[in-house]
């Protein structure tokens, strides 16, 4: 992506999104790429990994190794602190979407 602002913005959308699919269910890299691809984001790993490991390291997701046909994937699942971060992304993001459509 070209413009830096608009690549921010995406990468704090993709944040905003594993937060909310990790509040439903586990969800592991691969498969979560291709939820990214189903909403138009074209990301490589090399960019969701990274943000999966920040989030991790901030407190946000936790991680389990599971052993899925002799391969080591690991599934990541919301925090309470990711929670909260949610809950709060979700409220100002609505307040945004709503004043933009005013």
């Amino acid at each position: 992506m070209e413009n830096k602002l608009v690549r921010d913005l995406f990468i704090g959308f993709i944040r905003v999104h594993i937060l909310y699919h990790t509040s439903k269910e586990p969800v592991f890299g691969a498969e979560f790429k291709d939820e990214l691809k189903r909403h138009g984001y074209n990301v490589s790993f090399g960019t969701l990994y990274p943000i999966f490991h920040k989030l991790e390291r901030d407190g946000y997701i936790t991680s389990v190794k599971k052993n899925v046909k002799g391969k080591i994937r690991k599934y990541y699942t919301i925090t309470d602190k990711g929670r909260e971060a949610l809950l709060i992304a979700t409220e100002k993001a609505c307040e945004l979407v709503d004043e933009l459509k005013s």
